[in-house]
């Protein structure tokens, strides 16, 4: 833990003050003016502005950019068309026919409909760089705001920027993780500047503006492969406990796994199934009891205590059961040099990034999987945030597509609200799922 340095170590910096008071925050004149501009959706101004003011300011008290604003003006107004196309009026959509000249431009872009100009002044900002993710002090993102509102152009405009993000963050530098628990929070998507001068409300020490990403890392303690797998697990019949107190698995997710096996598993005829990660055995569990069941049914396990739970098992003595100890980074080239192919595949494990599912999609699952068969994985990918766990599912849709792979959704409800009434996270560190409705995912190879 970072701590502060004592005051007036620095024998150069002068006499030490006798108090430290804090400097009141202020924003400038024209940060005033571009949170103004955006709120009233005033697309002239704000492109005056931006050709020399940041679009990462924020108001000092509610900590909202101009992309929380923006969307915020927009409450309580209707998202339906009102005529023409994109919910514009007059000839092609636009309010008249003369859009040859800028001031025929901007007398269309003045006579748009409020959730119209509502959506140039999101993506005219998020042109100029505004941070989509940003955190206001309601920890909310402006899509956020938006999914709240009901706004869902305006919601859709913040996924779509969120997908963009984080794409380029993948070519570039690898996968930056939203909100996923088992994820080690990295990078920001971007960095603020922190300039009165320019508009930015000064932070105090130790403080910065925050974006979802780095909520996430604050309240989740990062996990590690390697730290996990060397852990000691609090294991009960419903839920698996790291030692940080971070829920593996909970018996919750058991309605989940029922609609993942009867969607994975061909109905007439015995499968070949391999699944990644055993945990609680639920998914396991399910595969065995399918009619037919399966005629092989491999399982890839690594962590120890996992594995003596799953030897000691009636699961581990029927017919057509094989366990493999160990990583499946480890496991899968050997699968791979037997020539086994398998008719369904699952893979949920814990304390991997996105990257790892990436690479076991695009180099593992063409290899092991038959030309008809099924690819299925547990979608927490972002679950405590709705924006997050919407941008996650287009970024993984997007990369399975460039695999070869086919992906259909099916929303199954989950009983937020239940949950917590029951005590379901009671002792957990931070939720792992936070959200109404899961998106499962069957993969097929496209062709």
């Amino acid at each position: 833990m970072a701590t502060a340095p004592p005051p007036n170590t620095n024998p150069s910096a002068g006499p030490a003050q006798e108090e430290d008071t804090p400097l009141p925050v202020t924003i400038s004149e024209t940060a005033q003016l571009l949170l103004l501009a955006a709120s009233d959706h005033n697309l002239i101004t704000l492109r005056s502005l931006l050709k020399s003011q940041t679009p990462n300011v924020q108001d000092p008290a509610t900590l909202r950019t101009p992309l929380h604003v923006a969307i915020l003006a927009c409450e309580g107004l209707s998202t339906e068309p009102t005529n023409g196309t994109n919910g514009t009026n007059g000839t092609n959509g636009h309010a008249n026919g003369d859009t040859g000249s800028a001031a025929g431009a901007a007398s269309a872009e003045l006579a748009l409909p409020p959730i119209a100009k509502a959506t140039k002044t999101l993506e005219l900002l998020l042109q100029n760089g505004a941070i989509w993710n940003a955190l206001d002090a309601n920890n909310e993102t402006p899509g956020c705001i938006a999914y709240r509102l009901s706004l869902t152009p305006l919601y859709e405009v913040m996924v779509d920027a969120g997908v963009r993000a984080e794409l380029l963050f993948g070519r570039l530098e690898g996968y930056v993780a939203l909100d996923d628990d088992d994820d080690e929070e990295e990078e920001e998507i971007g960095d603020v500047e922190e300039a009165v001068d320019g508009g930015v409300v000064e932070p105090q020490e130790g403080d910065e503006e925050k974006t979802a990403l780095d909520k996430a890392g604050e309240e989740a303690i990062p996990v590690t492969s390697e730290e996990y797998l060397a852990s000691e697990l609090e294991i009960d019949d419903d839920r698996i406990l790291d030692e940080d107190k971070n829920g593996v698995m909970m018996s919750w997710e058991s309605e989940i796994m029922s609609r993942t096996a009867s969607l994975l598993l061909p109905a007439a005829t015995p499968a070949r199934v391999l699944n990644i990660g055993y945990g609680l055995g639920i998914i396991d569990s399910l595969i065995q009891s399918h009619t037919p069941p399966p005629s092989t049914h491999h399982i890839v396990e690594a962590h120890p205590q996992v594995l003596e739970k799953l030897h000691a098992s009636p699961l581990a003595s029927r017919p057509g059961v094989t366990i493999h100890a160990g990583r499946w980074q480890d496991v899968l080239p050997k699968l791979a040099e037997q020539g086994l192919v398998f008719d369904a595949i699952y893979f949920d494990t814990f304390a991997e990034d996105y990257s790892q599912l990436k690479l076991f999609f695009t180099e593992h699952v063409i290899t092991l999987l038959d030309a008809d068969g099924r690819f299925g994985f547990f979608n927490g990918l972002g679950a405590d945030r709705q924006i997050a766990y919407d941008v996650y599912r287009k970024v993984v849709e997007i990369d399975l597509l460039e695999a070869g792979l086919d992906t259909e959704w099916t929303e199954v409800p989950v009983d937020r609200g239940g949950m917590d009434g029951k005590g379901e996270w009671k002792g957990v560190r931070r939720k792992y799922w936070d959200l109404e409705k899961y998106l499962l995912p069957v993969c097929k190879f496209m062709g």
